[in-house]
């Protein structure tokens, strides 16, 4: 029988308002809700406010088959404002709400302690209350568990002190072709994105790096090892999400030991698949 794997995403949780109406997002959220679709167990820690929005996001992401580690510190649920053009999004992200203050209580921490797998990104750590608890929840997790650095440069809310810090925390790193360019030029990197993405390797000691080009195709590059994979033709209704849908299948593969190719393959086409629904976590159906 397959191991049962364990996977926490740590951060934001919020609604994206989306020209269609409403729906729970975050890339927390949207990474546990594709790993589950892949067999994990997986889990939430995060804070939204003691309002209708929040007691909605908690039964929408409960209803998932999502377990939920949550506090409520006094602010409203997150929200994001979304417009799509020519199905790509663009974000306004409300600030002083419930994910800036993210704490861990000691039924997280016994769950962290036994994760195989815990994803967070930067955008969570805008504040430094939650900066603190992603930075506690890495270190709480085991040695043996992917520390998954899922870079989301939102807005004016990175710096190099915190891009920094985070990759020390990580041991896998998933970013896009433009995210790379703004961090190579933050750390003085040159040279193709390649190269770049071996020096963003070597200084921060990762097992593996991901690299998404949009519609040209993906990357992953371990130290010994690169595969590259076209994106599937498929009929785009919009890509929200596609980003966390891919983590997800590429770590779940990583837990399972797959042949690079062959996990970035099927993350390709999962990622894909999710592209041709609504909103970034529909009920999708993959062999």
């Amino acid at each position: 029988m397959d191991k049962k794997f364990s996977i926490t995403g740590i951060g934001e949780i919020l609604w994206d308002m989306l020209p269609d109406g409403k729906q729970a997002g975050g890339a927390p959220g949207n990474f546990c809700y594709h790993s589950q679709n892949f067999g994990a167990k997986a889990a939430i820690i995060s804070a939204v406010g003691n309002d209708e929005n929040g007691s909605e996001i908690s039964e929408t992401l409960q209803s998932k088959g999502l377990k939920l580690f949550l506090n409520y510190p006094g602010y409203p649920t997150g929200y994001v404002s979304i417009a799509l053009k020519n199905g790509l999004p663009s974000y306004i992200i409300h600030e002083n709400v419930a994910w800036d203050y993210i704490s861990l209580n000691e039924d997280a921490k016994d769950w962290i302690k036994q994760t195989d797998a815990i994803c967070f990104g930067s955008l969570a750590q805008r504040s430094e209350t939650s900066r603190k608890a992603i930075g506690q929840a890495i270190e709480t997790a085991p040695a043996h568990a992917l520390k998954v650095l899922d870079i989301n440069l939102r807005q004016q809310y990175y710096s190099k002190d915190l891009l920094k810090a985070s990759f020390n925390l990580a041991n896998v790193v998933k970013l896009n072709d433009e995210e790379l360019e703004i961090i190579s030029n933050i750390f003085g990197f040159d040279g193709t994105e390649k190269e770049k993405c071996h020096k963003l390797m070597d200084r921060f000691e990762l097992k593996l790096m991901a690299l998404t080009l949009g519609s040209k195709g993906s990357w992953l590059f371990t130290e010994n090892e690169s595969s590259f994979q076209l994106v599937p033709k498929v009929e785009v209704v919009d890509t929200v999400g596609a980003g966390d849908s891919f983590t997800a299948a590429m770590v779940m593969g990583l837990l399972q030991q797959k042949p690079l190719s062959e996990l970035h393959r099927r993350a390709s086409q999962y990622a894909a698949k999710v592209c041709t629904y609504s909103g970034a976590t529909p009920l999708v159906y993959f062999d």
